[in-house]
Order: C-alpha cells, then sequence, then structure tokens
C-alpha cells in the first residue's frame, strides 16, 4: 500500500438483509484482515457469528465500531446506496453492487468525488450502467465464490433456485418458476422443485402464502432462511437449475430490477447442478449456453430444455460437469488475487 497506515474500513448499511452484496464485503474485509490489516467494519454490534453462520466467513478478528473518520484509514471500501461517501482516506473503493442509474450520477459534486475514487462493479453488466451513469471507468471483481465448498454429492431429480423471497428491487420470479413446472411436471413425475431463499427483507406473511398456495399439491418444497450447511446439502443433490429472476423486464429501462450477477447460480454450478436460467443481466457473463449451461429467453425455451435435458441423463451428466469446470473461473482465490493488487 506505500502507506505506514494498515487500518481499513469496510461500510455497508445493509448487513442485515445478509444478503450477495454482504457476502462480498465480508470476503474484502477477511482478505485484509488475513494480509495484516486492522479492519474496522462500521456497524452497531458485532455480527461475527452471524456472518460466520450465513457465509463461512470468519470476521473474529474484525473490529465493529459504530463512530468512525476516513482519515483515519489507509483503505476504505464503501457498498454504496448510490450515493457517493466524502471521503479522505488514502484510497477509497466504491463498491457497486447495484446498476444505480438515473440517480444524478454525474452532477458536479459527484464528478469530483469520483476523480478521487476507484470504482468496483460485480459483473460486466452492472460497470456498463454505472460508467454511464457515473462518467467513470469502474474495475469489475466478481464475486467470490468459495467454489471447493460447494461438492457434488449423488443427484436427485430435483430442481432447485435459491433466491430471496422478495420483489422488492429485483423481481425474483418465484411464481413464473412455480407455473412452469405446474406445465410440466406431469412428464417428469419423478421430479420436484426446490425454491430456497431468505424472508427477513421485503417478504411478507401474504405474498408467502400466495406461492403457497399457488404450489398447491405440486411435488414443490420451501426451503425458509437455510444457512451454510442447508445450502451446501441443497446444491449436491440439486441435478438442475433454474432462475427466472428478471424475467419480462426490459433490462435497459430498468437495469436494477435483473439479476446483476448471480452469485447462487455459481454456487450450484459447482456442485454440478446444471444452470437453466434467464437471459438477462450478469448471467450471459457465467453462462455459455449449449456448453456449460442454457439461457433461455421465454418459458417455451425453459420448458423445452428442460424436458429435453431430464430424458437425457448422459448429457445431463456431461453438461454437468463442464458446470462444475466453468464455476472455477469465479473462485474466492482469483477474487482474492485481485483485490491484493488493486491495494
Amino acid at each position: 500500500m506505500g502507506s505506514t497506515n494498515h487500518k481499513a474500513l469496510i461500510y455497508d448499511s445493509y448487513w442485515d438483509s445478509m444478503g450477495g452484496g454482504e457476502k462480498y464485503m465480508a470476503t474484502i474485509a477477511k482478505v485484509l484482515s488475513d494480509n495484516s490489516l486492522t479492519v474496522d467494519i462500521y456497524w452497531p454490534e458485532n455480527i461475527s457469528s452471524t456472518i460466520l453462520d450465513r457465509f463461512g466467513i470468519d470476521l473474529s478478528k474484525c473490529n465493529f465500531v459504530s463512530k468512525y473518520s476516513t482519515n483515519n484509514y489507509a483503505l476504505n471500501f464503501w457498498n454504496s446506496d448510490g450515493s457517493l461517501p466524502t471521503s479522505i482516506s488514502k484510497k477509497t473503493f466504491i463498491n457497486m453492487q447495484y446498476p444505480h442509474h438515473e440517480v444524478s450520477g454525474h452532477n458536479f459534486i459527484n464528478l469530483v468525488k469520483s476523480r478521487f475514487y476507484t470504482f468496483l462493479a460485480n459483473s460486466k453488466f452492472t460497470k456498463a450502467v454505472i460508467d454511464r451513469e457515473y462518467w467513470v471507468d469502474s474495475q469489475v471483481l466478481y464475486p467470490p465464490i468459495r467454489t471447493a465448498d460447494f461438492k457434488k454429492g449423488p443427484k436427485f431429480k430435483q430442481i432447485l433456485y435459491v433466491a430471496r423471497f422478495s420483489n422488492l428491487a429485483q423481481v425474483k420470479g418465484h411464481e413464473i418458476l412455480i407455473q412452469s413446472f405446474k406445465k410440466i411436471y406431469k412428464q417428469i413425475p419423478d421430479w420436484k422443485l426446490v425454491l430456497a431463499g431468505n424472508t427477513n427483507i421485503g417478504s411478507t406473511d401474504e405474498s408467502f402464502a400466495r406461492l403457497k398456495s399457488l404450489a398447491g399439491d405440486l411435488p414443490i418444497e420451501f426451503v425458509i432462511n437455510p444457512d451454510l450447511t442447508d445450502l451446501k446439502k441443497l446444491y449436491s443433490r440439486a441435478s438442475i437449475f433454474w432462475s427466472a429472476s428478471g424475467y419480462g423486464i426490459d433490462e435497459k429501462l430498468h437495469p436494477e430490477k435483473v439479476e446483476h450477477f448471480g452469485m447462487t447460480v455459481v454456487e450450484a454450478m459447482s456442485a454440478g447442478a446444471v444452470p437453466i436460467i434467464v437471459n438477462l443481466g450478469g448471467h450471459p457473463e457465467i453462462v455459455s449456453s449449449g456448453g456449460d449451461g442454457y439461457l433461455w429467453d421465454n418459458l417455451d425455451q425453459l420448458e423445452k430444455i428442460t424436458l429435453d435435458l431430464v430424458s437425457d441423463e448422459k448429457r445431463l451428466i456431461y453438461i454437468s460437469n463442464f458446470a462444475q469446470n466453468k464455476a472455477k473461473t469465479f473462485d474466492e482465490n482469483k477474487f482474492k488475487v485481485k483485490l491484493l493488487e488493486m491495494i
């Protein structure tokens, strides 16, 4: 770093959601701590045990602070809500997990601030939106996936989808997948659909009840608020991974409503689940359709691809192996190397 100040600040106002952005920031904190930096995480209470349970990331060596002054830090990693902080840390990294747009990103004040900051984007999709909005040249730092943690086990006749039971920002598309499964399940009677996700943010009893009602007596299982151990088991057993996140959205008009990357897609691929995912947002950066998974543009394609794959076990196994190999592209070790190069 070229400085005698070996302190870093991690700012994220969304720790209570424990989503992909929080895993990203927690990994940054872990990498810095493991490389002899003193790391302060801005949050009013010590949530290291929660982070360990949710993500398997040990931040016990980090400090949780309720006050900070940016001039006390050589490094400042700021998870942005679209606004830009006033930071006088030696190096400030603005983490853009979200394709913020129409937020006056290039107003005069932001233009001045942005000249002193480095912008990070979690995908090329997010980068394209951020660069237009803030008039910057952000760097893509793909989310860290511990691919070795997700093992392929004996595969069951299961289709899995992992996503929050919420449509606050992104349209997660649980209803769409239930409807598609309803159309094809009689042709694959031994298969079931598993929907797993958190309900702590943006989900109501009424919205979840609607999903349960829509599923009716179909072979559909709901797994609520799974921890890391639960997810590993789900991924290991699933033969296919579905996603309809953002389906029906014009990603040029509403980039915030589609999947900005797709961490759960990569986790599932790491365990050998074949992704059949909507061709939107960051998904095309993960999957080469027909090679290591499949991208679809409409529900007829989703259903046909699924039925074709289920009926061809050799093809399913073949694509599964390629999916596992492709997932390594996004391994946590590559994230660490690039992050350390940046600082």
